[in-house]
């Protein structure tokens, strides 16, 4: 039998400020800007289990958070150590196993081949404890034979646990768990379906009305399969690389002044090319977003001729990007700007040398 190994570090951004920090071990704290030093729209990045028990969670606004928790310990991210941590998490995974794929900075999985389930439950707690043991974080491991599958397991082994499931334990395990529990299904759908009194997995096992399925699409039938316990991702992606990177900057002030914003760009630039370095990755792709006053997001990317490493391109091609935005809104509606995303993608190993001494970048 194949199985997938999913392998998530738990409350990672925090973990990892822990590893320098064991003092703080047992205490409420939050990785984000924190709100006591000025206001702030920033969100939540990371949140240690005794800060989720006063209800705080990733993505949160930091002011709703600091009322919740009002005696958490707030700390700034530390990209560079976050990405280097990953990178030897991959590394050491990479020791029973690869390739390996990659799905975010804290999330990876694995291929073994056994029919033994004892078997590939004592290798997932043996990878469970090295990480412990020699890079001091604490992780959740799920495995089955599907990658969806998988990763639903390893959210409800959170937190430190590891849950296999069988194949013929499938739809048995899946059943009571909301629909919320399936990547990709989100509050909307999770409204939409409990519409049509789908709410947990088991409803929807029992099919979906034809109006559901014609609104869902195709994806109505891969749901479907699964809530019967015949997922069809059995093969993890063969890439086995991060497909992207990004950081994000939030202002407290909305931005109306365009020079604010290539300088920020630039700033981030470096901060994303730091990780990167980290990670020994090249980058292809740039892509800029921003989300404006009113929420809604606008973005532009562009491909470079060939990989590039560190910060220079992004450097050059971001603000521009940038600059292309904000034209395009002051000749039109004018709104101010919340939010600052750079993204770099089509990521690859990096070969050893500059991939291109070419400054041109179009």
């Amino acid at each position: 039998m194949h199985w997938i190994v999913y392998v998530d570090l738990d409350a990672f951004y925090v973990s990892c400020e822990l590893r320098t920090r064991p003092e703080l071990i047992g205490r409420p704290v939050i990785v984000g800007a924190d709100p006591s030093k000025g206001p702030s729209r920033g969100v939540v990045l990371s949140a240690s289990y005794e800060a989720r028990a006063f209800g705080v969670h990733s993505a949160q606004p930091v002011g709703q958070a600091s009322r919740l928790c009002p005696n958490a310990v707030w700390l700034p991210p530390n990209f560079r150590e976050y990405a280097a941590a990953a990178r030897q998490v991959r590394e050491l995974i990479s020791r029973h196993a690869t390739p390996i794929s990659v799905f975010s900075i804290d999330e990876v999985a694995f291929g073994a081949e056994t029919t033994d389930a004892t078997e590939v439950d004592r290798l997932a707690h043996r990878v469970q404890e090295e990480i412990r043991r020699d890079l001091t974080l604490p992780s959740s491991i799920g495995v089955s034979a599907s990658v969806t599958v998988a990763k639903i397991a390893c959210d409800s082994a959170k937190p430190g646990g590891v849950r296999v499931v069988e194949d013929g334990a499938v739809a048995e395990f899946l059943a009571p768990l909301s629909v919320r529990s399936i990547p990709g299904i989100g509050p909307k759908t999770e409204k939409f379906l409990g519409e049509y009194g789908v709410k947990t997995i088991g409803d929807l096992a029992r099919d979906l009305p034809v109006g559901a399925r014609v609104r869902l699409g195709s994806a109505a039938g891969a749901l479907v399969e699964l809530a019967r316990g015949r997922p069809k991702d059995r093969e993890l992606p063969r890439d086995g690389g991060p497909r992207s990177r990004s950081v994000d900057r939030t202002f407290a002030l909305d931005l109306t002044r365009k020079a604010e914003g290539t300088q920020a760009i630039a700033e981030m630039a470096e901060e994303l090319a730091g990780g990167l370095t980290d990670e020994r990755l090249a980058y292809q792709t740039v892509t800029v977003a921003v989300r404006w006053s009113d929420f809604t997001r606008t973005q532009r990317s562009r491909t470079l001729p060939t990989a590039r490493t560190g910060a220079g391109a992004m450097k050059e091609l971001g603000p521009r990007l940038f600059l292309e935005l904000w034209e395009d809104e002051t000749s039109g509606r004018g709104r101010a700007a919340r939010t600052l995303s750079l993204r770099v993608e089509r990521l690859r190993p990096e070969t050893g040398r500059q991939l291109t001494l070419d400054p041109h970048v179009a």
